[in-house]
């Protein structure tokens, strides 16, 4: 015996409209919120430091080179070595970014994102390389996810806007990341 669909959803259906699915939970995109409105003044939203976020921890960071005064958060978006082409993890962290973009309380602010690398490869390599990946999330949040082109600037910052000091040569994964800072409305 198949569920009775909510009245609603019957009616749609029986007018021939589709059936909207109700939005999935996405920790990642609430994370990432929280993080681009930390210490704004949102109605109805809490300025509380985000928590911890179990697997969306992994992905999204807090600590970020952002000036103190600006809500930023740092992504863990990989992608291959000297690559600027997303990898499958990379583009579901980007939709959730598209998500968390998309929510009422950060739909009308503008955003930088900013490309970063690691010290490993000449550093005219890996501003052009941060350069690229970039532009590439913007991209993908533009054509993609639709959204606002004069909301989003890319910027890369090679290697001068190091998370974790490291000598020239060192690897540090969390050095190569796309840090999202919200310039305001």
């Amino acid at each position: 015996m198949r569920p009775l669909l909510p009245p609603l959803a019957l009616l749609a259906a029986l007018l021939g409209a589709p059936v909207l699915a109700q939005p999935v939970p996405d920790p990642v995109a609430d994370s990432i919120v929280r993080n681009l409105t930390r210490g704004l003044r949102i109605p109805g939203q809490s300025t509380e430091p985000p928590a911890a976020t179990g697997a969306a921890g992994m992905a999204v960071q807090p600590a970020t080179t952002a000036p103190p005064d600006r809500p930023a958060v740092s992504l863990m978006v990989i992608f291959p070595t000297g690559s600027a082409a997303l990898t499958p993890q990379a583009e579901a962290l980007v939709a959730s970014l598209a998500r968390a973009l998309a929510r009422p309380e950060l739909a009308r602010a503008r955003f930088r994102i900013e490309g970063h690398t690691d010290t490993v490869g000449a550093t005219a390599m890996n501003q052009a390389l941060s350069e690229r990946r970039a532009a590439t999330v913007r991209e993908v949040l533009v054509t993609r996810y639709g959204l606002e082109p004069g909301r989003l600037e890319a910027v890369g910052l090679g290697e001068t806007q190091l998370l974790v000091l490291t000598p020239d040569g060192r690897a540090e994964a969390r050095n190569r990341r796309v840090q999202v800072i919200n310039l305001g409305e």
